[in-house]
């Protein structure tokens, strides 16, 4: 058996933090060089989020280049990862009787997973596959989800949410670079209240009275349910490895889960 891998959830914001170091790049290089080389990594991110829970499956996963308006070098950036077919079908084994279906060649890496695996995995050199996340299903069942997955912790295998704790694009204030908005800072706040001491308690989140400018769609808040059904499951809090603010409306707070 591996040792036991943490986990962790990371705001990417900017898809530019892929090409920039800054001090949210740093913490993601940091968390990268402090574990042993996992046997694969399985990333939970904000911008897979169809009508179907599925894994990718393929030996060569495509980088994807979501997003439009940025300079060109951001669309020039490849991240030559394999696959892992072989973990893919045992996340269907530990994940049952939920279903999860392979994905062999529909997705691939999107950016929320290679903007920061670029910095904690600069040579590529770990397997990495995504799982999506459905739409069509309340928060309590990713949270289940994420619960299920703690035994391939157990495996070796390093899991990552990416998305943000708050991501409100139509507010967003270019004036206000590494700041946040009153309403942001209260959200984020008494989440991270939660996740530090019982992140069991997390689905309350939307009865926040904040929430519904926090996440005005769930993608990028649902990726922390499965780092808080993880927690719950290993009945241990997670620790805040940064945090911070951009143009007002987007938290860059990332949260680990340790190892032991």
């Amino acid at each position: 058996m591996s040792q036991l891998m943490p986990a962790a959830f990371f705001g990417h914001g900017n898809p530019m933090n892929a090409l920039e170091h800054n001090r949210y790049t740093d913490a993601w290089s940091a968390f990268g060089a402090s574990m042993p080389k996992p046997k694969a990594v399985l990333v939970v991110s904000a911008h897979w989020y169809v009508n179907i829970t599925a894994v990718t499956a393929m030996k060569v996963p495509r980088t994807i280049h979501d997003f439009y308006g940025f300079p060109q070098q951001l669309f020039d950036v490849e991240y030559p990862a394999q696959g892992d077919p072989k973990t893919a079908q045992r996340i269907l084994d530990v994940v049952k009787p939920t279903y999860v279906g392979l994905d062999e060649d529909s997705w691939g890496l999107d950016h929320g997973t290679w903007s920061v695996l670029v910095h904690m995995f600069p040579k590529a050199d770990v397997p990495v596959l995504q799982l999506s996340i459905n739409s069509e299903l309340p928060f309590d069942y990713h949270f289940d989800l994420g619960t299920r997955l703690h035994a391939l912790r157990e495996e070796g295998v390093l899991i990552l949410g990416s998305g943000n704790v708050v991501h409100n694009l139509r507010l967003i204030d270019w004036n206000l670079p590494g700041k946040g908005t009153d309403w942001a800072h209260r959200f984020d706040d008494d989440m991270r209240a939660i996740m530090t001491s019982d992140p069991s308690q997390l689905g309350s989140s939307n009865a926040h009275a904040d929430y519904r400018l926090a996440a005005p769609t769930p993608d990028h808040f649902l990726p922390l349910a499965y780092i808080a059904g993880l927690s719950a499951q290993a009945d241990v809090p997670t620790r805040t490895l940064i945090d911070g603010y951009e143009m007002g409306t987007l938290s860059m707070t990332s949260y680990e889960l340790p190892a032991a």
